[in-house]
């Protein structure tokens, strides 16, 4: 059996390695269009910001490796043309030379990644613009960043005490992750940043009272975010300064242009092949990975997969994804029954120490789906034990079901980045599992008070969503609660700090013995700064007669509304 897999880095290469240990007599051929077959273009905003300062650092395999270890063909600056799927031929060009060879094959395995978008504005070619999806672009980028212009160059004359010293400006377009992370490693090297971006808020993926946060976390760390106005051309000025005109009238100057706006899947050869195209623009695959041509596969960041929360055709750009997608495509070749079960879109980004992170399906999309069998609740613990030193609060917004109380999804953002990750990991895995909020509330995850609570924040969403099930704490949020009688059982202190106009205060020790004050023809929402003491006031309402509701996420979760507003 001869297997030629198009594409290395993340999907490919994994494929290839998988197929090697699967089957040692198989004959395969690795193609590469770029010079390396497998790197980490993950890492690339790190290389650009020297944190990760050696390059080959990045790269995790090379030929070499391939050719000794796994006794396969690998050959890199080799382009795949085109597909005649009669022949069941690949047509190669050799980038260097030009020189065309055909190539016959058993099975095909597709992996040609995405391409940055590109689109055709005027000046987007103009010298200082980049994108950052390559090993060559990073290290095009630090060139540039050391000597690309009469201004950039001069910064290196510098010696001694300097007192003034020059402002370096960037601009990154778009708000994405690669976006996010390149305008982050800038900071670090000493560049004033704008981040411009189309959307309304960073980080599409996330609903907008948590991208709002996340903004907020970057505009504090120095990074200048314009959102709601897209890009629309570039000019060059004197002495080598871009100029970045967005649709709103504005210009902003720049030494160095970042462009961040996004990927499109690579289908140009699967075309040649009369593969089927998705409406989402992808490769069109099933869940064994193969194409509409039964000997071709497809795998990686070119494909169309399924959403597994909510079936819908879906692109998702990421490392793991294609790692696992490129494994199950060997098996399958292999005879292996093995399937894909669509991907949750399971994501992390680290910012100025502090991460954000999210699994499954947002608010924004089950409403765009038109789906009303979900709650949701906010909640704000510590990442650790609250004695232990060091303790930061967590934002988490908790998606469930309903109907039978079933995790839909999460997003978490918080100063401690691994206690974000491990929320966020342990939830995306209870999601993959089909797990409810009944089996949260009997998670049994680790504790030591430097690492998390006795009642982890896993275990505490499953209890809060739990309790609203099964009507011990009915639940109201902010958007629903305009006319409604407002509760504040918060201390008059905390009120000269935040309040409600029109709320009523009566501090939770005092409730029992106020009873009276409070109306039992309407329905009451209690308010605090987190939701707890909010939810003992509710408790309390109920058993004595009175219809309560406790407003999730309490002042927190106002102030999270506020601020997307306000952006």
């Amino acid at each position: 059996m001869k297997v030629i897999i198009v594409g290395g880095v993340a999907g490919g290469a994994s494929c290839a390695a998988r197929l090697r240990r699967l089957d040692e007599k198989a004959e395969i051929l690795m193609v590469e269009r770029g010079p390396y077959v497998s790197y980490a273009n993950c890492g690339l905003p790190y290389h650009v910001g020297g944190v990760i300062p050696k390059e080959a650092s990045l790269l995790v395999a090379n030929e070499a490796t391939f050719r000794n270890q796994f006794a396969m063909d690998c050959r890199t600056n080799c382009e795949a043309v085109s597909i005649d799927p009669k022949k069941k031929t690949v047509d190669l060009r050799d980038v260097k030379t030009g020189k065309v060879t055909t190539e016959s094959y058993d099975k095909l395995v597709l992996s040609p990644g995405a391409a940055s978008v590109h689109p055709p504005l005027p000046g987007i070619d103009l010298p200082g613009i980049f994108h950052v999806r390559t090993v060559p672009d990073a290290r095009t980028i630090r060139e540039w960043i050391e000597r690309g212009t009469a201004y950039l160059t001069g910064m290196n004359c510098y010696s001694g005490i300097q007192m003034v010293k020059p402002v370096r400006r960037a601009v990154v377009v778009g708000g994405g992750f690669i976006g996010l992370e390149t305008a982050e490693n800038l900071v670090h090297i000493g560049f004033d940043v704008t981040l411009i971006q189309k959307p309304d808020h960073v980080l599409s993926p996330l609903d907008p009272e948590i991208a709002a946060l996340v903004q907020g976390h970057i505009k504090k760390h120095g990074v200048k975010v314009v959102a709601n106005d897209g890009v629309v051309g570039f000019k060059q000025l004197e002495g080598g300064c871009l100029e970045v005109q967005t649709s709103t009238g504005k210009t902003f100057p720049a030494e160095i242009v970042i462009l961040a706006i996004g990927v499109k899947p690579d289908t140009t050869l699967a075309k040649t092949a009369g593969l089927t195209i998705g409406e989402r623009g992808g490769i069109r695959v099933d869940d064994h990975m193969r194409t509409s041509d039964p000997d071709i596969f497809a795998v990686g960041d070119a494909i169309e997969v399924k959403d597994f929360g909510t079936g819908e055709w879906s692109l998702i750009a990421l490392a793991g994804p294609a790692n696992r997608q490129g494994r199950i495509a060997a098996d399958v070749i292999c005879g292996r029954k093995s399937r894909y079960h669509g991907t949750q879109g399971t994501s992390i980004i680290g910012l100025f120490g502090g991460a954000a992170a999210w699994t499954g399906v947002s608010e924004k999309t089950l409403k765009k789906l038109g789906d009303t069998d979900y709650e949701k609740v906010f909640l704000f613990p510590n990442s650790h034990a609250g004695y232990y030193p060091g303790a930061k609060m967590l934002g988490l917004k908790f998606l469930f079901r309903k109907s039978n109380g079933k995790v839909l999804g999460a997003q978490a953002l918080g100063e401690d980045g691994p206690a974000v990750d491990k929320r966020i990991s342990a939830l995306a895995m209870a999601i993959q599992m089909g797990a409810t909020v009944y089996d949260l509330e009997e998670s049994e995850l680790c504790y030591a008070p430097q690492f998390g609570s006795a009642k982890d924040a896993v275990n505490f969403a499953g209890m809060v969503a739990a309790n609203i099930l099964r009507g011990d704490m009915p639940v109201s949020h902010w958007e629903s609660v305009n006319g409604a009688f407002l509760l504040d059982v918060r201390e008059p202190v905390e009120l000269v700090v935040e309040n409600v106009p029109g709320a009523v205060n009566i501090p939770l020790p005092q409730l029992r013995a106020r009873l009276g004050e409070l109306p039992k023809d309407r329905e009451i929402h209690v308010i605090c700064r987190s939701a707890q003491r909010a939810y003992y006031a509710t408790r309390i309402l109920m058993q004595n007669g009175f219809k309560a509701k406790n407003i999730s996420g309490g002042m927190l979760s106002r102030a999270m509304r506020g601020i997307a507003e306000l952006k």
